[in-house]
């Protein structure tokens, strides 16, 4: 019995270790290391608010988020579907009025024969995904019934109608249209996402983009069983397993060595008074001395370029301006004291 139980146990392992791996190779296409920087960002200004008293829930934490844009992905594909499901059912309701017109006797049904849809409701992979994640929009039909009118009254989708040749082509530039125009602008499904989840402001477009991007990927005649994270074969330079490494760490040590970087911050800094400096700004700052210094691989103007960017996200105007010129004195005193050790060719 004791060695079944130890066999059980490495086996939730090796499958907890296998699913992060599935997480972050899907990611390694849906985003960058900007929004993994914006994740820890997020996570240290929750952990320096005092969110969570223990490290390694907060790291756990942080890693989730990250999981739930996968979520945030296949929900999205989710209401698509459910958006024209409802535009079927409503087409076999209007044939029921005592008094339809010729039109609703007799609809056109050239969006519902479209050969992408039929693939993507019948992949038996993107079913199994939406169990798993027990999508349901039961509750949520008003919204569903907002975006079927956006998507009837497309003028695209009226051009499409018109064509006289039908490709798979076709197909796939109307689905793309529909998504882009009605799916991954609305207001409506977006406030709906962030209502379940306040990370996934953010992560709304990335999850989109992805999203169009896998339309553009899918070839005629898709078997129903292939995955369609496979679309995207793994390039060489994708590391999962570095990924995850570069996100826990930049976490761990930028709170381990939070109070030198202050006095860091503080010595650069005797015009002010560290409190009256925006938490966001130092905690920008201290990831970004954090990277400089412990990730030898990370280009310094990478670095520069990335922590500014995430400058105009997170601050304001002037303290753009501040913390692009904080960095570049702390970056010239880290480079006279041989603190920045890069690997490679022109990495400083």
């Amino acid at each position: 019995m004791g060695g079944e139980k130890k066999i059980s146990k490495f086996s939730l392992v090796l499958r907890r270790s296998f699913e992060t791996s599935i997480v972050f190779f899907v990611l390694n296409f849906m985003l960058g290391r900007r929004h993994y920087r914006i994740k820890v960002f997020q996570a240290l200004y929750a952990w320096f608010q005092g969110g969570e008293s223990r490290q390694d829930i907060a790291e756990r934490a942080l890693l989730q988020s990250i999981d739930k844009i996968v979520e945030l992905y296949y929900l999205q594909f989710s209401f698509f579907l459910e958006v024209i499901e409802f535009y079927r059912m409503r087409s076999e309701d209007a044939k029921n009025k005592f008094y339809p017109t010729e039109e609703e006797l007799n609809p056109n049904l050239k969006l519902l024969e479209n050969s992408l849809i039929l693939c993507l409701q019948q992949n038996k992979d993107l079913q199994k995904q939406f169990n798993t994640y027990k999508f349901s929009w039961t509750e949520e039909q008003e919204m569903v019934r907002k975006i079927y009118l956006k998507v009837r009254n497309l003028k695209d989708l009226r051009l499409y109608f018109n064509q006289t040749e039908n490709s798979f082509e076709a197909d796939r530039d109307i689905v793309y249209r529909i998504f882009k125009k009605c799916i991954s602008k609305s207001a409506e499904l977006q406030f709906y996402c962030e209502e379940r989840n306040i990370f996934w402001v953010e992560d709304y477009q990335s999850a989109a983009l992805f999203i169009l991007k896998t339309l553009k990927q899918i070839p005629e005649n898709f078997p129903d069983t292939q995955s369609l994270v496979s679309l995207f074969p793994k390039d060489e330079d994708d590391d999962s397993k570095e990924d995850k490494k570069f996100i826990v760490e930049l976490f761990k040590k930028t709170i381990a060595q939070s109070d030198k970087l202050e006095e860091m911050i503080r010595l650069k800094t005797k015009n002010w008074e560290l409190e009256r400096i925006a938490l966001t700004d130092i905690i920008l700052i201290k990831m970004a001395i954090i990277e400089l210094m412990q990730f030898p691989s990370i280009p310094v103007k990478v670095t520069m370029n990335e922590y500014i960017e995430l400058s105009k996200l997170f601050s304001t105007p002037k303290s753009k301006l501040f913390i692009n010129g904080l960095l570049d004195k702390l970056m010239e005193d880290l480079k006279k004291e041989k603190k920045i050790k890069k690997k490679g060719r022109g990495l400083l």
